[in-house]
C-alpha cells in the first residue's frame, strides 16, 4: 500500500522516540515529537492529531508495512518497544519495497559509464547488493565502510534545505575542547564528508566572516536562526577543497608542495592509493620512492602522514618537518616510562 512522506516521517519519529528508553513516552509526547518533526522537515505548522498518531501506532504494529513493531503500553500510559533492540529501520524489506528498489536500481544502472554520474556507482553497488542479499536470503557480498553509531546524520537534510534557502541556523554546538556548548547563528554554505564524518562549512555571525567547519556529531540542536544570512563570498566554492586533505582550510590559504619519502614496502600502496589527487612520483631511490603533493598545511595532513609511522618521512617544507618532529618527540615521551 502506498505511504505518503509525512506518514513515513511520523513512523520514523515514533521509532526514534521508542528506541530512547531513557525517558517515558506518553501519547501526548509522541504527538509533540511528530509535530516538531513535520515542522522541522516539511514546514507544516498545523500539528498532528491524536487520531493520526494512534493510527500510526496501529499501522506500525501491523504487518501491512512489514514492521510488526512490538509496541507495548506500560503503566497504561507510556509507549515503548518490548524488544529494546527493535527498530523499524532493521525490518526486512517487503515485496513492494523490493519492487521499488528494483525499479530504482534499473533506472540508475542506465547512467553507468557516464562521467557526470561517476559518483552514482558506489550508491548503485550498495543498492544492488542490498537487493541481491534480500532476494536470495544471503549475507551481503560487499562490505562498505560505515559507522552505525555516527551521530548528527539527522541534521543533514535540515542543513541542506537551509543552504538552498540561504537561511541562518541557530546551532547549539560543543566542540571536544569546549567545556560547555555555545549558541551560534550560523550561515551554512556546504556539507562535506571526510572519513565517514560529516561537517557543515559556513560563517558564524560576528566572526568577521571567518570560515568555520562544524562536525555534525558535535551539534546538540538546530533551530531557525535569528540573524540575517551572510552570503558566501568565495567565488568558486565547489573547488575550494581541491587542494585540501580533510576539511580544515581558511579562505585565501595557499597550498604548498609537500615532499615525502616512502619505504619500498609502503611505496606500492602510495602508488595505488595516493594521499591526494595532486600526488606525483618525483624519483626512485634504492630504499624507497619520493613523492610530492600540492596541499594546504593542516591538522588532517599531519595526522595522515603520522599514520604511516616509520614508513614515511617528510622531507619538506621545513615548517612541516619541524611539526612532525614535535609530534614524534611528544609521542616518544608517552613511552619513556615503559620498559
Amino acid at each position: 500500500m502506498p505511504v505518503n512522506r509525512n506518514a513515513l516521517l511520523r513512523y520514523r519519529t515514533i521509532d526514534q522516540c521508542l528506541q530512547n528508553r531513557r525517558r517515558k513516552w506518553s501519547l501526548e509526547d509522541l504527538i509533540t515529537a511528530c509535530s516538531d518533526a513535520l515542522y522541522e522537515y516539511q514546514g507544516i505548522d498545523t500539528g498532528v492529531s491524536r487520531r493520526s498518531i494512534q493510527a500510526d501506532l496501529e499501522m506500525m504494529r501491523s504487518n501491512k508495512l512489514g514492521y510488526e513493531a512490538p509496541i507495548v503500553v506500560v503503566d497504561r500510559k507510556y509507549y515503548t518497544y518490548a524488544d529494546k533492540d527493535y527498530s523499524i529501520t532493521n525490518s526486512p524489506l517487503n515485496q513492494q519495497d523490493m519492487q521499488v528498489l528494483n525499479e530504482v536500481s534499473h533506472l540508475l544502472s542506465q547512467f553507468k559509464g557516464f562521467s557526470h554520474f561517476a559518483d552514482l556507482n558506489e550508491m548503485l553497488s550498495k543498492l544492488e547488493d542490498k537487493i541481491y542479499a534480500q532476494e536470495m536470503q544471503t549475507q551481503p557480498l560487499i562490505d562498505f565502510e560505515k559507522n552505525d553509531d555516527l551521530k548528527g546524520l539527522e541534521y543533514i537534510e535540515v542543513i541542506r534545505k537551509a543552504i538552498v534557502a540561504r537561511q541562518t541556523l541557530g546551532i547549539t554546538y560543543q566542540s571536544f575542547k569546549a567545556k560547555k556548548a555555545n549558541e551560534l547563528n550560523f550561515s551554512p554554505y556546504l556539507l562535506k564528508e571526510y572519513r565517514n564524518r560529516w561537517f557543515v562549512i559556513g560563517v558564524v555571525q560576528g566572526s568577521n566572516a571567518l570560515l568555520y567547519n562544524l562536525a555534525l556529531d558535535r551539534i546538540q540542536s538546530i533551530s531557525e536562526g535569528s540573524a540575517e544570512y551572510q552570503e558566501n563570498n568565495i567565488d568558486d566554492f565547489a573547488n575550494f577543497y581541491h587542494n585540501v586533505i580533510g576539511v580544515s582550510k581558511y579562505p585565501h590559504q595557499k597550498d604548498t608542495e609537500v615532499i615525502f619519502w616512502s619505504d619500498q614496502d609502503n611505496a606500492p600502496y602510495m602508488m595505488t592509493k595516493p594521499l591526494h589527487r595532486s600526488q606525483r612520483l618525483i624519483r626512485e631511490e634504492k630504499d624507497g620512492k619520493v613523492f610530492s603533493i600540492q596541499v594546504v598545511l593542516n591538522f588532517e595532513l599531519e595526522r595522515e602522514l603520522l599514520g604511516f609511522g616509520a614508513k614515511v618521512k617528510v622531507l619538506s617544507p621545513e615548517v612541516l618537518v619541524l611539526q612532525m618532529k614535535e609530534h614524534l618527540k611528544n609521542m616518544m615521551g608517552h613511552y619513556e616510562m615503559i620498559d
